[in-house]
């Protein structure tokens, strides 16, 4: 990544439509060690950098059989 660009912060909402889980599944697999922990933003709130969540998405096609 260009050290200019900024990283935006994605929030749950958004994320789900990104990658198309519900909100049960994304913290069960954070669970499980198989998504990117969310980082605190502030006392409530938590997000994730977008792209952790595209290297995420890349790793999973990357896993898809042939």
């Amino acid at each position: 990544m260009n050290p200019l660009q900024f990283d935006r912060i994605v929030r749950m909402r958004e994320l789900k439509k990104l990658i198309g889980l519900s909100n049960a599944t994304i913290y069960r697999y954070i669970k499980r060690n198989e998504f990117p922990r969310p980082f605190q933003i502030s006392a409530n709130c938590v997000g994730w950098r977008l792209s952790v969540v595209e290297d995420w998405i890349k790793a999973r096609e990357n896993q898809r059989p042939s």
